[in-house]
Protein backbone atom coordinates (compact mmCIF):
# COMPACT_ATOMS: atom_id res chain seq x y z
CA UNK A 1 0.00 0.00 0.00
CA UNK A 2 0.95 3.50 -0.48
CA UNK A 3 0.37 6.20 1.71
CA UNK A 4 0.22 10.11 0.71
CA UNK A 5 0.71 12.25 4.03
CA UNK A 6 -0.39 16.12 3.82
CA UNK A 7 -1.60 18.92 5.65
CA UNK A 8 1.76 20.64 7.08
CA UNK A 9 2.57 23.79 7.10
CA UNK A 10 3.72 26.80 9.51
CA UNK A 11 2.47 28.26 11.98
CA UNK A 12 2.90 29.79 15.02
CA UNK A 13 3.44 27.95 18.57
CA UNK A 14 0.17 27.69 20.27
CA UNK A 15 -1.55 27.15 17.04
CA UNK A 16 -2.48 23.83 15.20
CA UNK A 17 -3.10 22.22 11.95
CA UNK A 18 -4.79 18.72 11.10
CA UNK A 19 -2.56 16.09 9.01
CA UNK A 20 -3.90 13.67 6.83
CA UNK A 21 -2.76 10.23 5.39
CA UNK A 22 -4.48 8.46 2.76
CA UNK A 23 -3.94 4.92 1.84
CA UNK A 24 -4.00 3.68 -1.83
CA UNK A 25 -5.92 0.77 -0.98
CA UNK A 26 -8.30 -0.35 1.90
CA UNK A 27 -6.48 -0.53 5.25
CA UNK A 28 -7.16 -4.04 6.62
CA UNK A 29 -8.77 -3.74 10.05
CA UNK A 30 -5.67 -5.66 11.60
CA UNK A 31 -3.56 -2.77 10.78
CA UNK A 32 -1.83 -0.26 12.94
CA UNK A 33 -1.14 3.23 11.41
CA UNK A 34 1.37 5.10 13.31
CA UNK A 35 2.80 8.84 13.12
CA UNK A 36 6.01 9.58 13.40
CA UNK A 37 8.26 12.80 13.40
CA UNK A 38 11.65 13.69 12.46
CA UNK A 39 13.75 16.94 13.27
CA UNK A 40 17.03 17.98 11.55
CA UNK A 41 20.04 15.93 13.19
CA UNK A 42 18.00 13.86 15.06
CA UNK A 43 16.31 10.18 14.75
CA UNK A 44 13.03 9.25 13.74
CA UNK A 45 10.49 9.38 16.72
CA UNK A 46 7.17 7.92 17.50
CA UNK A 47 4.32 10.20 17.79
CA UNK A 48 1.21 7.83 18.50
CA UNK A 49 -0.72 5.53 16.57
CA UNK A 50 -3.93 3.68 15.75
CA UNK A 51 -4.96 0.16 15.90
CA UNK A 52 -7.47 0.25 12.61
CA UNK A 53 -9.84 -2.54 13.66
CA UNK A 54 -11.07 -1.59 16.98
CA UNK A 55 -10.02 2.20 17.11
CA UNK A 56 -7.42 2.39 20.11
CA UNK A 57 -5.06 5.19 20.26
CA UNK A 58 -1.72 5.27 21.55
CA UNK A 59 0.16 8.44 21.95
CA UNK A 60 4.15 9.84 22.94
CA UNK A 61 4.23 11.67 26.17
CA UNK A 62 5.27 14.45 24.71
CA UNK A 63 1.99 14.93 22.33
CA UNK A 64 -0.36 13.49 25.09
CA UNK A 65 -3.33 15.71 25.63
CA UNK A 66 -2.30 18.04 22.47
CA UNK A 67 -2.46 15.66 19.37
CA UNK A 68 -5.18 13.16 18.37
CA UNK A 69 -5.17 10.58 15.56
CA UNK A 70 -8.46 9.81 14.37
CA UNK A 71 -9.51 7.55 11.25
CA UNK A 72 -12.23 8.02 8.49
CA UNK A 73 -13.25 5.45 6.26
CA UNK A 74 -11.57 2.65 5.17
CA UNK A 75 -8.28 4.43 4.08
CA UNK A 76 -7.97 8.03 5.92
CA UNK A 77 -6.14 8.65 9.08
CA UNK A 78 -5.74 12.31 10.76
CA UNK A 79 -3.18 13.55 13.16
CA UNK A 80 -4.77 16.71 14.67
CA UNK A 81 -2.56 18.58 16.44
CA UNK A 82 -3.28 21.37 18.89
CA UNK A 83 -1.08 23.65 21.13
CA UNK A 84 2.12 23.19 19.01
CA UNK A 85 4.93 23.88 20.26
CA UNK A 86 8.91 25.32 18.55
CA UNK A 87 9.97 21.74 19.53
CA UNK A 88 7.13 19.86 17.56
CA UNK A 89 8.80 21.53 14.44
CA UNK A 90 9.33 18.43 11.81
CA UNK A 91 8.98 16.22 9.17
CA UNK A 92 5.81 13.91 9.75
CA UNK A 93 5.42 10.55 8.12
CA UNK A 94 2.84 8.36 8.75
CA UNK A 95 3.93 4.55 8.15
CA UNK A 96 1.84 1.16 8.40
CA UNK A 97 2.66 -2.13 10.73
CA UNK A 98 0.96 -5.37 10.90
CA UNK A 99 1.45 -5.32 14.91
CA UNK A 100 0.94 -2.68 18.03
CA UNK A 101 4.92 -1.23 18.07
CA UNK A 102 6.16 1.78 18.41
CA UNK A 103 9.61 1.21 16.79
CA UNK A 104 9.67 2.65 13.35
CA UNK A 105 11.35 -0.49 11.73
CA UNK A 106 8.81 -2.38 12.05
CA UNK A 107 6.62 -0.72 10.14
CA UNK A 108 6.45 -1.72 6.25
CA UNK A 109 4.86 1.21 4.53
CA UNK A 110 5.65 4.81 4.77
CA UNK A 111 4.39 7.82 3.12
CA UNK A 112 6.86 10.72 1.72
CA UNK A 113 6.79 12.93 4.60
CA UNK A 114 5.12 16.41 5.47
CA UNK A 115 6.91 19.61 7.19
CA UNK A 116 5.45 21.60 9.96
CA UNK A 117 7.54 24.14 11.05
CA UNK A 118 6.07 25.70 14.58
CA UNK A 119 7.49 29.82 14.94
CA UNK A 120 8.06 31.13 18.74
Amino acid sequence: VQLQASGGGLVQAGGSLRLSCVASSRIFSSAVMGWFRQAPGKEREFVGLIRWGVGRVYYADSVKGRFTISKSGAETVYLQMNSLKPEDTAVYYCARAVDFTTAPSQYTSWGQGTQVTVSS
